[in-house]
């Protein structure tokens, strides 16, 4: 017995002499929305281990109510943050200078859905609910170019104001709301809806976006994170379900109420939207044609003070 307790004392010893691994370069990452497959690749990419191969200890957040992504970025709560492309070019056009550093959407996921079966375009002037929490800067631009003088009536998150009958239209984005839709069973043909990626307004969306200060001073840093989610995205996209028990993880971690049948829509239509539909491959890059006619139409439609460059979009 003392024999064993004389061993178990050495051991212990030689275990608190080893010296501690040190943990990679931090990095704080707050994604657009609450824990959901969107995100699939970046939880990927920290399970797996890839964050760390590279040398990064990648935290993840996500924003509350209280606190949005871009507030965490403009008050240093986090080192990177996610944004539409939209959404970047008018923080930059105001005077905050970012740059993407990873971009994991091709195509525009926003669809305009009628209460009524009608068509959408040919609904002038009537009530069409939108997210209180987003600048909607393709459906005001789509309403103004196209005349149609929308009512817009502002809503939090859910599709319950729509189902209700309370606006003859809404906007949803087709792996979250859409599919919630098809989950309540509610009838979607064709004609009552106006997808914008069908229209002339194609726009990529969510991207990783730091300040320009940050980037000049860690480009190394934030090289590595985009070739650490870019291969967590990859590996997402050829082991589907073992990622979606990965996003479970994180849902329930984190509290979301929700379903393993949404999550897996989501990640589905998530896959689809990064296919670029001229090479139909995924590219993972922001797209010069799509900065020129997203930053030529905000700025006809009065949303940006100036247009925004490709250039600086990118850091270059």
């Amino acid at each position: 017995m003392r024999h064993s307790l004389k061993h178990i004392t050495m051991v212990f010893a030689v275990m608190l002499a080893l010296p501690v691994a040190a943990k990679g370069e931090r990095f704080v990452f707050t994604t657009i929305w609450t824990a959901q497959a969107q995100f699939a690749g970046y939880y990927a990419a920290k399970e797996k281990g890839f964050y760390d191969e590279m040398g990064l200890d990648v935290i993840i957040q996500h924003p509350s109510l209280t606190s949005s992504a871009s507030n965490r970025l403009k008050t240093n709560q986090c080192d990177a943050a996610m944004f539409s492309m939209m959404s970047a070019m008018d923080f930059i056009a105001q005077g905050t200078p970012l740059v993407n550093i990873f971009q994991d959407s091709m195509n525009s996921s926003n669809i305009l859905v009628s209460r009524w079966g009608a068509d959408p375009s040919k609904m002038k002037g009537q009530r069409v609910g939108i997210f209180n929490s987003d600048p909607n800067y393709l459906t005001f631009i789509m309403s103004k170019k196209e005349g149609m003088n929308y009512e817009w009536v502002r809503f939090t998150s859910d599709i319950n104001v729509f189902l209700s009958g309370a606006v003859d239209a809404t906007m949803v984005v087709s792996y979250n709301e859409f599919c919630q839709l098809k989950q309540a069973g509610f009838n979607l043909p064709e004609r009552s809806l106006y997808r914008f990626s069908d229209h002339d307004y194609n726009i990529q969306e969510n991207g990783v976006y730091v300040k320009r200060q940050y980037y000049n001073t860690h480009r190394s840093t934030v090289g590595k994170f985009a070739a650490a989610s870019r291969r967590g995205w990859e590996w997402v996209a050829a082991h589907p379900d073992e990622a979606l028990e990965i996003v479970m993880k994180y849902v329930r971690k984190n509290g979301i109420h929700t379903n393993r049948v949404m999550q897996k829509m989501m990640l589905e239509e998530v896959l689809r939207l990064q296919i670029d539909r001229e090479s139909k491959r995924r590219e993972f890059r922001v797209r010069a044609d799509m900065v020129r006619k997203a930053s030529k139409m905000m700025f006809e439609a009065g949303m940006l003070k100036r247009e925004v460059t490709y250039k600086e979009l990118i850091g270059l």
